[in-house]
């Protein structure tokens, strides 16, 4: 959370949805084993991109 932004905009996000700091962090886990499974699949390179806007 600390480097990526959007990291920390997931689980920003997931503590507006009220849950609590470990349920955030594991869903935050969970979406980075997804990211880094498709880019193993994929044969990628992970870019670190600037958060989407949300509105």
């Amino acid at each position: 959370m600390r480097y990526d932004p959007n990291s920390r905009a997931f689980y920003d996000r997931k503590r507006a949805e009220a849950k609590r700091h470990t349920q955030a962090v594991i869903a935050l886990a969970r979406r980075r084993v997804n990211v880094l499974w498709a880019l193993i699949r994929n044969d990628r390179f992970y870019k670190v991109a600037p958060p989407k806007p949300t509105g």
